[in-house]
């Protein structure tokens, strides 16, 4: 089963000219927002960017020296950075506009980056890490129509619009993904239309009154939603468009990890539905969400993460 290694052996000496942008890209440009590039790649503010090639070995050499952490939350990361700093369809792209912070006050964990693909551009927004406050604020979709992330992310799109030179497309992984579409949909006009592609990979979709909105309606014919068989996160709440079901070397919830994924030389691989387990949870979220109030959904997650913090529990693997 082929995955986005062997897809960047393939396609690796190929540039973005040769070899147009496609689902695979989306995949591997959105696992790369992992990567904890701060002092690496230039923020907003900046006027340059810095080459995928070169940020992998200042990256290194930072490792090396013991300035920096590999703090990723994925294991084959360190190969991902190997293979991407060797390959010369994405050793040359440039990194800019990198933003990460996270606030434990307002119930945030935020980064972004954009990435050049040849004369495109691919505005790349991180899903949740393994901090204990990103996964809060998953959670506080439950209860709340707009999360503190949703917000940053319109604000930075509009920010980095103009240091975009034409059309681009926009995604994410997990979380980031309903970045993305959030602030597709959110943003002004002028911005909206030079949107390509909106680009979410096993993503939490929304609420119907968000799915019905003017400026979701607006972007829907250029979603481009993928989730694994045994998707679990990609189910929860509402997307409003097709789903396009992917196959996954893994099982159950390690198949929202984007290395498991299975690729061919230029797509995803497509699976003919989900499975069983994935409807049976999807359905039982959904009666939960459902027989619940925002009052009621709110003191359940305020609960349980009342406790974590009694336990000074501040990350996942802690946990």
């Amino acid at each position: 089963m082929a995955c986005l290694f062997d897809y960047i052996k393939w396609r690796g000496d190929l540039d973005f000219s040769e070899s147009p942008f496609n689902p695979v890209d989306n995949i591997i440009l959105s696992q790369l927002s992992y990567l904890t590039l701060d002092g690496i790649v230039p923020g907003p503010e900046g006027k340059t960017g810095i080459s995928i090639a070169l940020a992998v070995r200042v990256f290194k050499e930072r490792l090396k020296e013991g300035s920096i952490k590999l703090t990723s939350v994925f294991k084959e990361d360190p190969e991902l950075i190997k293979a991407l700093g060797a390959s010369r369809r994405f050793g040359n792209c440039q990194l800019f506009g990198y933003v990460n912070f996270i606030d434990t006050i307002r119930e945030i964990q935020f980064s972004a980056v954009c990435i050049t693909t040849g004369k495109g551009c691919f505005v790349v927004f991180r899903g949740t890490d393994s901090s204990l406050v990103g996964w809060k604020e998953d959670f506080n979709m439950c209860f709340r129509d707009v999360i503190p992330s949703q917000l940053e992310a319109v604000k930075y799109l509009e920010n980095m619009s103009p240091m975009i030179k034409g059309k681009f497309r926009i995604g994410g992984h997990s979380k980031g993904g309903n970045l993305a579409i959030f602030a597709a949909s959110k943003c002004r006009r002028k911005i909206q239309k030079r949107i390509i592609e909106i680009y979410s990979n096993d993503a939490p979709g929304f609420n119907e009154k968000f799915i019905s909105s003017a400026g979701f309606l607006a972007i829907k014919d250029r979603l481009r939603i993928y989730v694994p068989q045994s998707s679990i996160i990609g189910m929860f709440m509402e997307h409003g468009s097709s789903l396009n079901i992917i196959k996954s070397s893994e099982s159950g919830l390690m198949q929202h990890c984007l290395y498991s994924w299975e690729v061919t030389h230029n797509s995803l691989v497509s699976a003919d539905k989900a499975t069983v387990s994935s409807i049976f949870i999807n359905k039982t979220i959904r009666e939960w969400v459902n027989n619940n109030d925002y009052e009621h959904r709110e003191q359940f997650i305020e609960a349980l993460y009342y406790i974590f913090n009694a336990a000074e529990v501040k990350s996942i693997s802690e946990l």
